[in-house]
């Protein structure tokens, strides 16, 4: 029987927003392909004298054009779809409603939800021809020993879960991971696209500095640079909607088979808030 071996790059940025909130990334590779992948991306951050880490809060007017080129590199592993990846938010209009528990957990519960559905990893072996095995490389999780420990117990089980079963998908416990951005570049890309979207769907775009009628060099850089990506994603994907959950045309199977999703995450458990809605212009 034959194996594979897939790495997953989890990260997460800002918990809140006017709009949208509870921001997750997640980037997935071939094993085989990490030396290359990882040399690659390093080498075009050498090229631009990228010396430190990548990341969006980092981004200013001096840094655009190597930021702009960097992830225009990264973002043809994308096309390539030697890279997926997959962006998992929430609408502040769906207010979930939780009891104490999930409300202790939210943090972890919905990035249980990135890892086991965005990927569609259930779809990845459809006629149990392989035995698959996933690597999770989780950003330094923000809590207790214990409950970063329940948690990567709770990954691990997946394949034991309803739909999962029988398919020859395995998380090794040790092969869950949490480490640092710094050193691994494939997250670093992922943190400025998970970046990037928290900032225009948030309408971030739009600040300016208190008393100014302009808005500052920063801002203006990191609009350009989404803006740059956007039309990265959108050579990939004509029209895409970066707010909605991205369409299924092929079917659920397209969760594992589409390079670039996105998922507009609904709890089955909500109330609306129409007051946070985007209005438009008259």
């Amino acid at each position: 029987m034959a194996k594979r071996h897939y790495i997953i790059y989890c990260d997460e940025s800002s918990k809140k927003g006017a709009y949208f909130s509870n921001f997750y990334g997640g980037a997935l590779i071939k094993a085989q392909d990490r030396e290359a992948i990882e040399g690659a991306l390093n080498a075009k951050k050498e090229e631009l004298n990228l010396t430190s880490e990548i990341k969006w809060t980092k981004v200013t007017a001096n840094y655009l054009e190597k930021y702009e080129e960097f992830m225009k590199f990264y973002f043809s592993f994308i096309e390539s779809g030697r890279i997926k990846i997959r962006i998992m938010f929430t609408h502040n209009m769906y207010r979930p409603v939780l009891n104490e528990e999930q409300q202790d957990l939210g943090y972890f519960l919905l990035y249980y939800q990135i890892i086991k559905h965005a990927f569609g990893i259930k779809y990845c072996n459809p006629n149990q021809l392989d035995r698959v095995y996933f690597s999770l490389l989780l950003d330094d999780l923000p809590d207790t020993n214990a409950k970063c420990e329940n948690f990567k117990n709770m990954l691990s089980e997946i394949p034991q879960t309803k739909g999962f079963r029988n398919l020859d998908i395995h998380i090794p416990k040790q092969q869950i991971a949490e480490v640092d951005s710094s050193k691994h570049v494939v997250l670093q890309g992922l943190d400025v696209i998970l970046g990037s979207m928290h900032f225009r769907l948030n309408d971030l775009h739009k600040i300016k500095p208190e008393g100014a009628h302009k808005r500052g060099k920063r801002t203006i850089a990191k609009e350009k640079l989404y803006k740059s990506m956007n039309t990265q994603i959108r050579a990939i994907y004509p029209n895409f909607n970066i707010g909605s959950s991205t369409g299924q045309t092929g079917g659920p199977a397209d969760k594992w088979s589409h390079p670039y999703r996105h998922w507009r995450f609904i709890p089955k458990q909500h109330t609306i808030d129409a007051t946070v809605v985007k209005r438009k212009a008259p």
